[in-house]
């Protein structure tokens, strides 16, 4: 079996609508496919409809935390949430807030750049974006301009954290989020948790105190992980008794990432969904 827990689509920052999603994971040879959009599950029902026959869908989410990073300051960390049921009211209120942080950024972020002078409209990037706002979306309206040449090339400079344009968003604290998924009957796996290229990284120790609130997993063979820390990511995971899972993190044409470049290992994904009791996985 084929297994990509990690992908996304138009309802967040990727370019696959939802069915071109599911249609595209069957073309790729997957036999399990889960979207995990950012802070929304808008794809859901849309991904169900258009199912294609003999694959399995996944119904998740990538939910933006904030976490202690190594260096004791607090470091920005996405947490993927599995098989939840989404109208745990908590659950959705929290998702709720997250969106309008994601689009009250964009905004003052387009902002900033059109008081510049840069070739931007704010309103016309938030009406691009969708239910859930993010960078990618004003990375690719700045290629469009042609003020930069990719959508990687603005988050090195113009989008980057550290840059003149970034503004920061209030997300919630990991602690507080594997609590709500795991009420929600959810299952958290941390995600790309050793991403150096992407910056500051979360402290080990916050990785053992949140596997002892009931995290569920680490997402260990991701595109952003060197060998030698997958490998130590699956010795961590392998000792403190967590799930171990690997995706392709897909985006569609906004990275260079194919749909099932890593995969999970299908007793893992058996035991992740023998932990969730939110929704089952949907089977066409």
């Amino acid at each position: 079996m084929r297994i990509d827990l990690h992908t996304h689509s138009t309802a967040s920052d990727g370019t696959d609508t939802p069915a071109e999603l599911v249609v595209n994971a069957a073309a790729a040879g997957l036999d399990v496919v889960a979207i995990t959009d950012h802070d929304t599950t808008a794809g859901w029902a849309p991904a169900v409809e258009a199912l294609p026959a003999g694959l399995t869908l996944v119904r998740g989410m990538e939910m933006s935390c904030i976490g202690l990073g190594e260096d004791g300051y607090p470091v920005s960390v996405h947490l993927l949430a599995y098989l939840f049921d989404p109208t745990d009211r908590s659950f959705a209120d929290e998702r709720e807030r997250l969106r309008a942080e994601r689009v009250d950024r964009l905004r003052a972020m387009a902002q900033r750049m059109a008081a510049d002078g840069l070739p931007i409209d704010p309103e016309a990037v938030l009406a691009s974006a969708g239910p859930s706002a993010g960078r990618p979306h004003l990375a690719r309206a700045l290629v469009a301009a042609g003020v930069v040449s990719s959508v990687d090339a603005a988050f090195t400079d113009l989008l980057a954290a550290r840059g003149r344009y970034y503004v920061e968003k209030a997300d919630t604290p990991l602690r507080r989020a594997v609590s709500m998924i795991a009420e929600a009957g959810g299952v958290s796996v941390l995600a790309h948790t050793k991403a150096r290229k992407r910056g500051r990284l979360l402290a080990e120790s916050d990785i053992r105190e949140l596997a002892e609130l009931g995290l569920g997993g680490l997402e260990i063979a991701h595109p952003d992980h060197s060998a030698p820390d997958r490998e130590a990511l699956a010795g961590l995971a392998a000792e403190l008794g967590l799930l171990r899972t690997g995706s392709s993190d897909y985006h569609g044409a906004n990275k260079t990432i194919e749909l099932g470049e890593f995969t999970t290992d299908p007793a893992q994904f058996e035991e992740l969904v023998g932990k969730a009791t939110g929704v089952p996985v949907v089977v066409s």
